[in-house]
C-alpha cells in the first residue's frame, strides 16, 4: 500500500518538500467547485506537488444541482491533466436532489472526464451516501472512500463498488489516505500519454 494526503485551501500552505521526504507516495489537491469556483491555492499546490516528485491528482467537488459537463469542462480547463496525473469527483452532497438526479450526475460527469482525458476519475464518497443510491452505475470508476473511523486499508465497502482503491483513514492535522496497490498500480490509473499512441 502507498500512503497519501489530499488538501485544500483550508490547509494553507503546505509543506510539499517535507510529504516527500516523508512515507508520502501520492497527494490529492482540490482544484474547482461547482461550474465556477477555483481552490485558492490549487496552482500553488498542483506546481508544487510536481515540482516535488509526488504521484499528483486533482479532485472537484461536485455540485449535483449544476450542470454535469460544464463542472468537467471547468475542472478539466483548470487542472490540465498531464501524463501520469490522476483526477476524481468529490461526491458527497446531492444538493437535497432526488437520489436517481444526483447518480446521473456522477455519470454524466465522469463518462465526461474519460472521454475529454483518456482516464477513469475516482469517485470519492463515503458510505452512507453510496449506500442511499447516490453512486448507482459508479462502479466502473475507482472507489475512494472516506471511512476515518476505520482502521487504515480496513474500510467498508458500499454499493455498488466490490472493493476501494483509495482510503481516506484520518483528517489530521491533513486527510490521510492510503492506495490498495504498487506504484506502478497508481500510475495507470493516471493520463495517458497521448503522444505515445
Amino acid at each position: 500500500m502507498i500512503q497519501g494526503i489530499d488538501v485544500s485551501d483550508w490547509q494553507g500552505a503546505v509543506d510539499w518538500t517535507a510529504h516527500a521526504e516523508s512515507e508520502v507516495g501520492f497527494a490529492f489537491a482540490r482544484a474547482t467547485e461547482g461550474d465556477g469556483v477555483v481552490d485558492a491555492r490549487f496552482a500553488e499546490n498542483w506546481a508544487a506537488m510536481g515540482r516535488s516528485g509526488l504521484v499528483r491528482g486533482a479532485y472537484h467537488v461536485a455540485r449535483p444541482h449544476g450542470e454535469p459537463l460544464a463542472q468537467a469542462r471547468h475542472f478539466l480547463d483548470t487542472v490540465r491533466l498531464a501524463p501520469g496525473d490522476l483526477a476524481a469527483l468529490e461526491f458527497k452532497d446531492g444538493d437535497e436532489l432526488p437520489a436517481g438526479e444526483v447518480a446521473a450526475f456522477g455519470r454524466k460527469w465522469c463518462a465526461e472526464v474519460t472521454r475529454r482525458s483518456g482516464l477513469r476519475p475516482l469517485v470519492w464518497t463515503h458510505l452512507h451516501f453510496a449506500a442511499d443510491g447516490y453512486c448507482e452505475g459508479l462502479e466502473a470508476y475507482p472507489l475512494w472512500i472516506t471511512a476515518p473511523g476505520r482502521p487504515m486499508g480496513r474500510p467498508e465497502v458500499p454499493a455498488p463498488w466490490r472493493a476501494w482503491t483509495i482510503h481516506q483513514y484520518a483528517s489530521s492535522p491533513v486527510d490521510l489516505d492510503v492506495f490498495a496497490g504498487s506504484l506502478p498500480e497508481l500510475l495507470a490509473l493516471g493520463a495517458p500519454d497521448k503522444r505515445a499512441k
